[in-house]
C-alpha cells in the first residue's frame, strides 16, 4: 500500500496492554499512517493490571481502516457474546483487509467467525480452543494466512506486527521499524513456551490460568454447539 494508512487497535476492559502496546510500537512507524485507539466510547479503560488506556476514537466513530489490531487478555471473555464488538468486526472483515490478533484476540475472531477455515495461533492456554470456531490450529509464534496474521501470546505481537509492517510498506520499512525499536530478545530463561518450561513452573502459570480457562472452553464449546 502506498496510500495514506488508518490503523486501529481495540481497547476494551481488561485487555493485557502488552497485546496493544507491543504491535503500537511498531506500527505506529509505518510511514504515512495514523494510529487509531477504538473502543465502545472514549472513556479511558483500565488493562488486567490497571494500566489505563484512553481510546481516542469509537467504533462509530473511526474512518475506514487498512489494518485492524485484536488483543486479547482476560477481558476478552466478557466480549465473546458482545454483539457490538462482534459486528464491528464482522464489518471490517467484509473488505477483506488486513486483520492482527495477538494472544486471545484471536478468539474474538473466532467469535465472530472470522477464524473458520484459517491457520491461526494464539496463547499457549488457549490453543486447544482454536478448534471449537473452525481454525487450523498451527502452534507457532506467528501464523500467516492471508490477510489475517495471528500471534501467540503478549509479546509475540511484535513479532506480528513486523510480519504485518512488511505486508503494508514493505521488508525494508519493517527492518527499520525492527532496528530503530532494537527489537533483538535474549530472555534470561530458557522457558517461554510451555515445551520449554520446568514441569513445576508449567504447572505453577496453568493454576494461575485455571478459572479463565475453564471459562474460555465453556464459551467455545457453546459457540461450538450453536453453529454445528
Amino acid at each position: 500500500m502506498t496510500r495514506h494508512l488508518h490503523i486501529g487497535a481495540i481497547a476494551f476492559p481488561g485487555v493485557d496492554q502488552a497485546d496493544l502496546t507491543g504491535p503500537f510500537e511498531v506500527l505506529v512507524r509505518l510511514p504515512d499512517s495514523t494510529f487509531h485507539i477504538i473502543w465502545k466510547e472514549t472513556a479511558p479503560v483500565r488493562d488486567v493490571k490497571g494500566f489505563v488506556l484512553t481510546p481516542d476514537t469509537t467504533f462509530a466513530q473511526v474512518p475506514p481502516l487498512d489494518l485492524l489490531v485484536v488483543p486479547g487478555g482476560w477481558g476478552q471473555e466478557a466480549l465473546m457474546e458482545d454483539e457490538a464488538v462482534l459486528g464491528f468486526l464482522r464489518a471490517y472483515a467484509t473488505a477483506d483487509r488486513p486483520i492482527l490478533s495477538v494472544c486471545t484476540g484471536a478468539l474474538l475472531l473466532g467469535a465472530a467467525g472470522l477464524l473458520r477455515g484459517a491457520r491461526a495461533t494464539t496463547h499457549w492456554s488457549a490453543f486447544h480452543l482454536l478448534k471449537y470456531f473452525g481454525a487450523l490450529p498451527v502452534r507457532e509464534r506467528v501464523v500467516v494466512h492471508g490477510k489475517l496474521i495471528s500471534a501467540a501470546g503478549v509479546t509475540s505481537g511484535i513479532d506480528g506486527a513486523l510480519r504485518m509492517a512488511a505486508l503494508l510498506r514493505g521488508e525494508t520499512i519493517a527492518q527499520q521499524i525492527q532496528l530503530g525499536i532494537e527489537y533483538a530478545p535474549e530472555p534470561p530463561f530458557e522457558c517461554g513456551t510451555p515445551e520449554l518450561a520446568p514441569a513445576d513452573i508449567l504447572a505453577s502459570v496453568q493454576e494461575a490460568y485455571r478459572e479463565i480457562t475453564a471459562a474460555r472452553l465453556a464459551t467455545a464449546q457453546r459457540y461450538a454447539e450453536r453453529f454445528a
